[in-house]
């Protein structure tokens, strides 16, 4: 991210700001340090991301902006217990998330980026979207959330400060892939905290090797319990 405009290098000032000092929410009330951005967001998406991952024999992750996420803590499959490493069966974990001064990039079999690109200014998105796929050996799994956060910036504005639809993701996406037609992305646009798009899984060389001209843009909706 050493190429962010000044608008993208003053909100990462003011992620950094409020994984040390907390925020204030929508609802008036004060989220305290130790509980800011410490949520797992790939737990609600454990199901849906299991089978792609191994189906595509993962064994290395790379966590981008993953906040204060833990692969290694038990209890991130609340049936089994197991931890998020062991309930994907993965070997290594990196995690970047420069809010924390996590700053370690390895390419990886697959990268993980749960609720980051909304909170990306809109005109650094194209270089972050095009290193997600440079990081990346095989696989891309992605949620953004199209909604307003409950969090609010230290100006006072919503922190989800590029919000669009998820067509309009989707063909970002798309563009981005035609450079890394061999890796495979599964993108799940959020319209609220538990539901929205999920989108079929998709490499750009299954375009690129077809008859046809149109291709058909497939989804499911998803509501999460």
């Amino acid at each position: 991210m050493a190429n962010l405009s000044v608008q993208g290098k003053k909100l990462l000032e003011f992620y950094e700001q409020m994984a040390s000092e907390g925020f204030d929410r929508t609802d008036g009330k004060r989220v305290l340090p130790d509980s800011a951005y410490n949520s797992f967001q790939l737990r609600k998406f454990r199901n849906i991301a299991k089978d792609i991952f191994l189906s595509h024999n993962v064994k290395s992750v790379l966590d981008y902006g993953g906040g204060g996420s833990d692969w290694d803590e038990p209890g991130f499959d609340p049936v089994s217990n197991l931890s998020a490493k062991d309930f994907f069966k993965v070997d290594k974990i990196t995690k970047y998330e420069p809010a924390r001064d996590l700053q370690k990039k390895i390419k990886s079999d697959c990268v993980v980026c749960m609720d980051v690109l909304e909170h990306i200014f809109v005109a650094d998105l194209y270089q972050i979207i095009e290193e997600l796929f440079l990081l990346s050996e095989r696989l891309l799994l992605v949620n953004v959330a199209c909604y307003e956060a409950a969090a609010l910036l230290p100006n006072g504005e919503n922190a989800h400060i590029t919000i669009r639809n998820p067509a309009w993701w989707k063909g970002a996406f798309d563009m981005v892939s035609s450079k890394y037609p061999k890796v495979e992305f599964l993108l799940i646009c959020s319209t609220a905290f538990n539901q929205g798009l999920i989108y079929e899984p998709h490499r750009f060389e299954n375009w690129e090797n077809s008859k046809q001209f149109t291709i058909s843009l497939k989804a499911a909706n998803f509501t999460l319990k």
